[in-house]
């Protein structure tokens, strides 16, 4: 194994679990959720040749990689002082020199090879690199090989996040399958940095279930638990797939997470998740209970940069849309449509409030 060793085992085990499927959707969906709030990989760039340093600045778009450029001489001392889990590099000494020093972290080292001679490439690998790519490559081949880094380089990083939360952070609520609070609690605020990062709007819905304590009471704590795991399953089945999240919040009450939804697309979803829950009966101890819930929506086209006190306010906002389902007859959704700058706002006050 190389000096670079501890990447290709996670290659391997990557390669393993394309023909060992996972059982646990929930574990998927978890890694999936972590995976999209990260901010792009941060990357350094050391090339001596000009005209592939220009042509990899030109074909690396900041969505993929947040790329640095460094000369060869500062790269071990930029390493040290602000780590980036991506090198990419025609210097064959910077490899050797890198896998020499004992770092804090190792980084994934794509190789720019002088040609596509298969000799240079397997210098190149033993010499430290995980990858390499011919700097004469195809521009879909050079994609290709910068997104196989990106990939691995982010997969580390949900790794050492989620080594470093065990203690602190139980990610699925036990009953429902869904994420925690605590995951709630650590995610959406990273939702947010994400969508202000990128001007995207995002949209989040409360929901709660309706007389809840009356189905406890009747059906008793495990007729309870059933109908709670079942409101699980409908809400997923309502919502995209590894974009779309759901966090069990306690209770009866439930947060629903919409990346990248406008207003309009948001509503949709709310309209759908209620009538999910309302149009078919849910199956408890052999009976059929008719089971509704009441929801509160809120959206922010463009999600503003650097306002921390986002999360807090659209949670403020969306649970009082879900007052006014509740105290409006309930099995109804009300949508708001938030400000821009809702933070700054003196008051509490909706700029639009719909209830369907």
């Amino acid at each position: 194994m190389t000096s670079g060793g501890h990447t290709t085992v996670i290659k391997r085990v990557l390669e393993r679990r394309v023909h060992e499927p996972s059982t646990r959707e929930d574990t998927t969906a978890t890694v999936a959720v972590m995976l999209r709030v990260l901010p792009p990989p941060h990357a350094l760039l050391v090339i001596h040749v000009e005209a592939t340093r220009e042509q990899l600045e030109l074909r690396i778009h900041k969505e993929m990689l947040d790329v640095a450029l460094c000369a060869e001489h500062e790269a071990i001392e930029c390493l040290q002082t602000q780590f980036r889990p991506l090198v990419i590099s025609d210097s064959l000494a910077l490899i050797r020199h890198i896998r020499a020093r004992r770092l804090p972290r190792e980084p994934f080292i794509l190789y720019i090879t002088p040609s596509d001679d298969p000799e240079e490439i397997e210098t190149g690998l033993h010499t430290g690199a995980d990858d390499c790519v011919s700097r004469h490559a195809s521009e879909s081949q050079l994609t290709a090989r910068l997104g196989t880094a990106r990939r691995i380089a982010e997969l580390e990083e949900v790794l050492r996040i989620a080594l470093i939360e065990n203690r602190e952070l139980s990610t699925i609520d036990e009953l429902t399958q869904m994420a925690s609070r605590r995951f709630f609690s650590k995610h959406f605020p990273r939702e947010i940095e994400r969508a202000g990062r990128y001007r995207r709007p995002l949209s989040l819905i409360l929901c709660d279930i309706d007389f809840f304590k009356h189905i406890n009471d009747t059906l008793g704590h495990a007729g309870g638990d059933a109908i709670l795991r079942q409101f699980g399953v409908r809400m997923q089945e309502c919502l995209r797939r590894g974009v779309d999240w759901v966090a069990r919040l306690g209770g009866e009450e439930f947060a629903v997470i919409l990346p990248e939804t406008s207003y309009d697309h948001a509503l949709d979803a709310a309209r759908r998740l209620r009538a999910a829950i309302a149009d078919r009966p849910f199956q408890v101890q052999g009976n059929m209970v008719e089971v509704t819930a009441s929801f509160g929506m809120c959206n922010l086209e463009q999600v503003p940069i650097g306002e921390r006190k986002t999360a807090d306010h659209m949670l403020r906002v969306a649970d009082a849309a879900l007052y006014r389902s509740k105290h409006g007859g309930r099995n109804r959704v009300t949508a708001t449509l938030m400000p821009m700058h809702p933070v700054r706002r003196t008051s509490d006050s909706l700029d639009s409030v719909l209830t369907f």
